[in-house]
């Protein structure tokens, strides 16, 4: 079947079978490789995209289901104020170690941004707490999102 998907602002044709994972469709189909395979089964959060400004796993999201609205991906994020602050502190910081996970670690902290401008740490773990990191890089996470907040980040 021929579905029509806005990505990044931009309206996509993808032929592909309805239930087909969101994930698969921008990989394989798109091009757009951003999104990562981690699990397969939406808990590890690297195939975290916005769908509407919300973060959603793609990996278990069929694209019949999408219809009209309006995909974001880490290739996007950063035409936004919000996912331009993001980016620009993770890079400041270094946040990533072998990288994997930090394009869904960066779609989730821009989601939580978007909502609570200034989050606490509780806001913080809550938004976060789906996202996993292997390197173990969660201070450099929770940093980041600080800096990127424009609170002052604890030492």
């Amino acid at each position: 079947m021929a579905f029509t998907i806005n990505v990044n602002g931009k309206a996509q044709q993808a032929d592909v079978d309805g239930d087909t994972p969101l994930l698969w469709v921008l990989r394989d189909t798109l091009g757009i490789v951003g999104p990562k395979y981690g699990c397969g089964v939406g808990v590890c959060g690297a195939c975290t995209v916005h769908v509407n400004g919300q973060p959603m796993r793609s990996c278990q999201m069929p694209v019949e289901s999408v219809g009209a609205s309006k995909i974001t991906t880490i290739e996007g994020i950063g035409a936004g104020a919000v996912g331009k602050r993001v980016q620009a502190a993770w890079s400041e910081l270094d946040v990533a170690q072998c990288g994997y996970c930090q394009p869904g670690q960066i779609m989730s902290a821009t989601a939580l941004l978007t909502k609570t401008p200034k989050p606490t740490d509780a806001d913080i773990d809550a938004a976060m707490s789906g996202n996993i990191c292997r390197c173990a890089t969660y201070t450099r996470i929770r940093a980041a999102i600080k800096r990127a907040s424009g609170q002052k980040i604890e030492a």
